[in-house]
């Protein structure tokens, strides 16, 4: 008899527990983000380090980007379910058709910043025009130095010249500016300087896409729109847990993913975030980090109409979706800190 009890109580532990695992199951997310490991992607590496994403049901694997990656190929592929784009690139994909869809906004500013010497009387943005050479990617070029030439005087195409991602040239030529982001090439420099450069925000100066988008495919927001929420949400409080908990899980994850990554550049990188109102700013302040309006959204589109790099005739509601945003999720993790 107590045999045949214990099996039958083995038996009945085992089918419950088999229950139980198969209830909490998560489910599996690859999300590509558009660079090696860095504290921009911070708040993401945060909730898979602190648990957050499991919190939301989710097994969320991060496939780094980088030079060779292409991970919003891989996201039409549909070999990835979420993106980190830009709204730019999303933009001018919808002019091709494409079929994806930007749910949140982690970056309310863009960090795209151009840099210039200190103490060469560059103290605006627009005195960067008294400069002969500009140093841009053809990227820089042919998008925001549009609008640069478009609401400045004295910005020409005699100024440009291609930036190899090295400062090299920009420090040999005291008449230059460079490109750069706000969290890596100014800590570049003054790292060989010792000197901070001149830092001119182009979303402070009225160049002001979203930035760090989280972008899928329409046919996921279409078919499971809870598990595009629950990432969103998760990814959320990630942020709020980087930028003002205990990130130290998170950038050991970072290091150990892009072993060139220093603690004084992510230490670097999370002060200019925090400095400039990089993520929580605009709309985050009280409607939460990530928050997407259709109103800023469709401004910055007109920006892009009225330099000629996005057709008047765009049908720009298809690029994003502001059902998954600005619902004041983390809120109050930012208030405990």
């Amino acid at each position: 008899m107590k045999a045949t009890g214990y099996r039958f109580a083995s038996a009945f532990f085992m089918v419950t527990a088999i229950s139980t695992s198969s209830a909490f199951a998560l489910d599996k997310v690859r999300f590509g983000t558009d660079w090696l490991a860095e504290a921009d992607h911070g708040g993401f590496y945060q909730a898979l380090a602190d648990g957050t994403y499991a919190k939301y049901g989710l097994d969320v694997e991060i496939v780094q980007g980088g030079p060779s990656a292409q991970n919003r190929a891989m996201l039409l592929a549909g070999k990835l379910d979420f993106y980190l784009g830009t709204q730019q690139e999303q933009l001018v994909g919808q002019e091709q058709g494409i079929p994806l869809v930007d749910v949140a906004a982690i970056y309310q500013k863009n960090a795209q910043v151009i840099l210039a010497h200190p103490g060469k009387g560059i103290d605006k943005f627009e005195d960067l025009a008294k400069l002969k050479t500009i140093f841009m990617t053809q990227g820089g070029f042919g998008a925001y130095f549009e609008w640069m030439k478009a609401n400045f005087g004295g910005f020409s195409d005699e100024q440009f010249r291609p930036y190899n991602f090295s400062p090299a040239p920009f420090l040999a030529d005291e008449n230059s500016a460079q490109q750069g982001l706000l969290t890596s090439e100014p800590y570049a420099i003054k790292t060989q300087t010792g000197v901070d450069p001149k830092i001119f925000l182009l979303a402070d100066a009225g160049y002001a896409p979203y930035a760090t988008m989280i972008t899928v495919q329409r046919q996921l927001v279409d078919t499971d729109p809870d598990l595009v929420q629950r990432f969103v949400d998760a990814s959320i409080e990630g942020w709020y847990n980087y930028l003002y908990g205990d990130n130290s899980a998170a950038n050991a994850l970072i290091k150990k993913e892009n072993p060139d990554m220093t603690d004084d550049q992510i230490g670097y990188a999370i002060g200019k975030l925090k400095e400039y109102g990089i993520v929580d700013s605009g709309d985050a302040l009280d409607k939460g980090i990530g928050c997407l309006t259709a109103e800023h959204y469709t401004r910055f589109a007109k920006t892009l109409v009225s330099v000629k790099l996005l057709k008047s005739e765009t049908d720009v509601t298809k690029a994003f979706d502001t059902r998954f945003s600005c619902k004041g999720v983390g809120l109050s993790l930012k208030n405990k800190s």
